[in-house]
């Protein structure tokens, strides 16, 4: 079965050579199989990615994706009343799955959004962001591997968590 981004692909093509009514009826196909609404009328660029075939994703019609981005799934990207404008996203991002993208933000490039993070304001370049609201908690180039490629490569398992008492 094809990823959700293909049929926005062909929804898209239909869309920009001004084909009426196909383009609904092919967003309406994506929602009944994938349970996902990703607007002909967003602007996503190539190379990008819907994990888990894009299952639970909303994309909102005016959203901007650049090149290579990958988003997990069920992720949020919606504007945010009264603001007319919606998020814009660069190239090479990554965003988790269960992630919101609200508001008129920018994105910048090269920047990883965790999962579940609920990102209101806009984030600068080579940025890692977390939470709720999504604060800066480290940056891309000091990572250890590049998080768009997927990489498996270590062996073991995490370290348990410490119980830190709460000093009052």
């Amino acid at each position: 079965m094809p990823n959700a981004i293909l049929f926005y692909h062909i929804a898209r093509w239909f869309y920009l050579h001004k084909v009426p009514v196909l383009p609904k009826i092919i967003q309406g196909i994506i929602f009944l199989i994938y349970n996902c609404h990703i607007s002909y009328k967003a602007s996503i660029g190539k190379g990008s990615f819907l994990l888990h075939k894009g299952i639970a994703t909303l994309i909102l019609d005016g959203v901007v994706m650049g090149e290579n981005t990958h988003i997990g799934m069920n992720v949020l990207i919606t504007g945010k009343g009264p603001y007319k404008n919606v998020p814009i996203i660069g190239d090479n991002v990554w965003i988790g799955p269960g992630s919101i993208v609200s508001g008129p933000v920018k994105i910048e490039n090269n920047v990883v959004v965790a999962p579940n993070a609920v990102v209101t304001k806009s984030v600068p370049e080579g940025a890692i962001v977390g939470g709720i609201p999504a604060i800066i908690i480290g940056w891309v180039k000091d990572l250890e591997y590049d998080i768009l490629k997927n990489e498996s490569f270590k062996e073991g398992y995490m370290d348990f968590l410490e119980d830190k008492k709460i000093i009052k």
